[in-house]
């Protein structure tokens, strides 16, 4: 900025000041500042976009849990268990390093039908977990669940919670 300054030959003018302001801080002049900023208020001001959400699937899922939202059965079409695995994985501590009988034993503790070993192997496999190459370390991975999934989970925690 102070290199622009000296090279000036007389005193800058305000569109010169700004352009050079501006540049200081990495834009190109201050119409492509002005554009940056445009932008991003109208992208704030949008809704973000939803997939559109099958309340019935939701609802049908849901009936694979007990009130206290324990899994009761493994369902046989895929997509439903897709949604059980989710709500299972909600329940995954984030953030941590889990042994293989650390991650069985919350399985164990949050279905009824006695195969944590399934679910544990899908979850996996449907990429929700990651773990070390012997299986002795799980950890759950981090990604934003489908608008459904969501909608199982909340409804799941609003019927425990009541």
């Amino acid at each position: 900025m102070h290199r622009e300054l000296e090279a000036c030959d007389s005193k800058p003018g305000h569109l010169q000041l700004l352009n050079i302001l501006t540049r200081s801080a990495g834009y190109q002049n201050f119409q492509h500042f002005r554009a940056q900023h445009q932008a991003e208020a109208r992208l704030e001001r949008e809704p973000p976009v939803h997939d559109p959400v099958d309340h019935l699937r939701v609802e049908r899922v849901a009936r694979h849990f007990d009130a206290a939202g324990l899994l009761v059965r493994w369902p046989s079409k895929a997509n439903h268990q897709a949604l059980c695995l989710w709500a299972l994985w909600s329940r995954l501590p984030s953030g941590r390093s889990m042994a293989e009988s650390q991650i069985s034993e919350l399985l164990r503790a949050n279905h009824l039908f006695g195969d944590h070993a399934l679910l544990r192997r899908e979850l996996f496999d449907n990429q929700l977990v990651s773990r070390s190459a012997d299986g002795s370390d799980y950890r759950r991975i981090e990604r934003r669940p489908p608008q459904e999934a969501i909608m199982l989970i909340q409804h799941l925690s609003l019927r425990q919670a009541s």
